[in-house]
């Protein structure tokens, strides 16, 4: 990495850092039961403020989005700190003060911040191994995050359907834009930094959550502690970097991709180790299915919703944990926090409106985490409202019954307004996005439906279709989440004496119950898309990523959990169970090894990092996503430079249309200028009908292909065409391309080789 590379990550770094800062306040008021104060969740929780109020504004058509404008709302909340403090009077003391307050803590800001900074610095250097933006979904990532750079107002145009608004999830995405535009650092750089931050926000979001929470089980105002850091280092490495036990693989003789076996039917070859591992075979192990986890999106780098939505998923998670221990403090319904001193309010209620924002940009960003999540947060403060029961241990006759319903009024009443609380919020703060987005799901399927309920087809949104019945196998079920089961069971036997239960275990076991429904739903029912033979093949996708990430914090947790019990008993086991404790550890140390291992055959599959044989990289090392496309196309990558360059706002293009994971698309891709018609497939999900974009396909290859200039004229007129592009794609995708008739319509103003750019009168 060269120096003027070093300079630009410190660049993304300070911004980030900054915003952080900005925010810290209000995290250390949500957080104030962590030993860390929250610090490193101000990180996400200030892109996701800042960003939303460039959105809201931009949606109002108040502020237009450029960098005066980001510079603005960066100063609001120094104005609004400096309002409070003179306020308050004597702003000195009160800095003075504030700054005593945080001193205690300076010591684990700083070991979050280094680990920050080491985990954005290591990732990068596994992309500069391969940095393109190219392949799998990256088009459509990319060009998400080129439009939203170059849109005025919200929301941002749909590169390849215009004139219509983006009908995706593409909040993760505005947060990147926003944090290209504010660094001025270019999309192709910010894209890897992007993935970059995530990661580093993963790492430290959870080794901050589980650290946390295994303090509160010891009681400890500390952060640094052996036990602590011990599962805030192994539940961020689980989660960050694990994988599952389909590693157990590179054990055994390969089989063919896409049919897997049982291993046990497998020929033991551990002398070839890895025998030729297939990496993606991990996340495609049950038939037409997805099962992937962050350590596979990592590797094959897609800017997707479920990644973006990373940090903000730890971020709930770490506000729900954070009312679980309020709930443990006193009645929440009594508590009562200080909001900048300004005004005091109900906890329940403070929470409730930040989980109800947070799960509203989920939906924007993911939409599923946000229903997932809405459940979880129900789960939670069904039980952090525990002590409103007053439900009577005896209630066999009517008049006790009676009597019981009657006194649970309060915790009913308490429960309803909290959830409906957290709904009307979440609808407030999602209606500038949901008023544009139409969603494409047409219902929900169940799966091995009886012959008289597919007759019947549908009812409601339920769908029974024929010939829909896919179950996963166990032995499956057990590769990739055998390795979590392992360690929840022992967390059970743990829990069977109920006294040994700690205030803790129950966050765990909630987390748990949510994770292992999240596993089972796609085994009874399934949400409708547009893919016939893979469909619960999404629905199993977005709901086990997230029971990968919730399992791999509690087993994180439970690791040192069980192990701190038996090692605090051990001298008082018979010879049984210390036969037992030996023979938990060995297991545990093997499980642990096969899922980190993952790591090493991914990255070394796909970026060749460890794989170099003279020990020099075979290329020079950048993080720059475009530099594929100066080898690949490099006619087209100048031209995407020049457009960049010198066209502004989004007028439309023409190029060449092509299917989906395809390069074509590639100039609206990368420049964020919307053309007639890119990526079909993926504009047949977005629009919910194959019939909406394929007129488009004949119309784009008239106008390449007819003689015609008026009949050019008038499609080009009928979509606002501004721009034509003519390079190599252009002239292989239609062979009778008739480039004489633009130049009665249009004028040439770029050339460089056989490349052409048009301008249409």
């Amino acid at each position: 990495m060269s120096g003027s590379e070093i300079f630009i990550v410190l660049t993304w770094w300070f911004w980030i850092l900054l915003l952080g800062w900005l925010f810290f306040p209000i995290v250390s008021t949500l957080f104030r039961g962590f030993t860390d104060k929250g610090y490193i969740f101000a990180k996400t929780l200030g892109l996701i403020l800042f960003s939303y109020a460039i959105f809201f504004l931009g949606t109002l058509k108040i502020i237009v989005f450029d960098r005066l404008s980001l510079f603005f709302l960066l100063l609001l909340p120094l104005v609004l700190y400096f309002l409070f403090l003179m306020r308050k009077g004597n702003m000195i003391k009160r800095l003075q003060k504030y700054r005593k307050e945080l001193s205690p803590f300076r010591l684990i800001f700083l070991v979050e911040e280094l680990l920050f900074l080491s985990g954005l610095f290591f990732l990068l250097h596994v992309r500069s191994f391969s940095p393109d933006i190219h392949g799998l979904e990256k088009f459509m990532d990319y060009g998400f995050i080129n439009s939203i750079g170059r849109a005025t107002f919200f929301p941002p145009k749909d590169m390849w359907f215009p004139p219509l608004p983006i009908n995706y999830y593409y909040f993760g995405h505005l947060m990147t834009a926003v944090l290209v535009k504010l660094t001025n650092i270019p999309s192709s750089i910010g894209y890897n930094l992007m993935l970059a931050t995530i990661f580093a926000l993963c790492l430290t979001s959870t080794f901050s959550l589980a650290g946390n929470l295994y303090g509160f089980l010891i009681q400890s105002k500390e952060f640094i502690k052996k036990r602590i850091l011990i599962v805030s280092v192994i539940a961020a490495l689980l989660v960050t970097l694990g994988g599952n036990l389909h590693t157990i693989y590179t054990l055994f003789t390969p089989y063919e991709n896409e049919s897997p076996v049982p291993v046990w039917t497998l020929a033991f070859s551990p002398n070839t180790f890895p025998n030729s591992y297939w990496y993606p075979n991990a996340t495609r192990y049950i038939h037409n299915t997805i099962h992937e986890f962050p350590i596979y999106s990592w590797t094959v780098a897609d800017l997707h919703g479920h990644v973006l939505d990373i940090p903000i998923v730890l971020l709930t998670l770490a506000i729900l944990f954070s009312l679980f221990q309020r709930s443990y403090q006193a009645k929440l319904t009594s508590l009562s926090i200080s909001v900048f001193g300004l005004t005091k309010t109900s906890v329940l209620s403070l929470y409730s409106l930040v989980i109800g924002f947070l799960l509203a940009v989920m939906y924007m960003t993911n939409a599923w985490d946000g229903i997932i999540y809405f459940l979880l947060s129900f789960f939670v403060i069904l039980f952090a409202l525990r002590t409103e029961i007053t439900l009577h241990k005896k209630t066999s006759s009517m008049r006790q019954v009676l009597k019981a319903v009657v006194k649970s009024v309060p915790f009913l009443r308490h429960l309803f307004f909290s959830v409906l609380g957290i709904a009307l919020s979440f609808f407030l703060f999602s209606q500038p996005f949901a008023r544009f987005f139409k969603p494409f799901v047409s219902g929900v399927g169940v799966l091995c439906a009886p012959k008289f309920l597919t007759d019947i087809g549908h009812f409601g949104p339920l769908l029974f279709e024929t010939d829909h019945c896919q179950h996963s196998p166990w032995w499956q079920l057990l590769i990739l989440y055998g390795f979590f089961y392992f360690f929840v069971f022992s967390f059970f036997a743990l829990l069977i004496k109920r006294s040994l239960a700690k205030r803790s275990d129950y966050f765990v076991l909630i987390l748990i119950l949510m994770s292992t429904l999240l596993l089972l739903i796609p085994e009874f029912i399934y949400v409708k898309d547009i893919y016939p033979a893979h469909y619960r093949a999404n629905t199993m996708f977005k709901l086990a990523f997230q029971a990968f990430m919730m399992l791999g914090l509690s087993c994180g947790y439970i690791l040192v959990r069980v192990m701190s019990f038996l090692k605090r008993n051990f001298y008082t086991f018979s010879v049984i169970k210390k036969i037992l404790v030996f023979l938990y550890g060995g297991i545990s140390i093997g499980l642990i090894t096969l899922v980190m291992i993952y790591p090493y055959l991914a990255f070394n599959s796909y970026y060749g990092v460890w794989n170099n044989t003279d020990g020099q990289p075979a290329k020079t090392l950048t993080f720059d996503g475009l530099a594929y496309l100066k080898t690949l196309y490099p006619e087209d990558y100048e031209l995407v430079l020049w457009m960049n360059e010198n066209i502004k706002g989004q007028p439309v293009i023409l190029e060449a249309q092509g299917d989906s994971y395809t390069d074509y698309a590639r100039i609206s891709t990368n420049t964020g200028l919307p053309t007639v018609l890119g990526w079909t497939v993926h504009e047949w999900l977005w629009r919910g009908s194959y019939d909406i974009p394929s007129p488009r396909i004949g119309d784009v290859t008239t106008l390449y292909e007819t003689d015609d200039p008026r009949k050019a004229k008038d499609l080009l007129t009928q979509y606002d065409v501004k721009y034509i592009v003519i390079g190599d794609l252009e002239r292989q995708k239609y062979p009778k391309l008739s480039e004489g008739k633009f130049k009665q319509i249009a004028k040439q103003i770029y050339q460089n080789g056989n490349t052409r750019l048009y301008q249409v009168f």
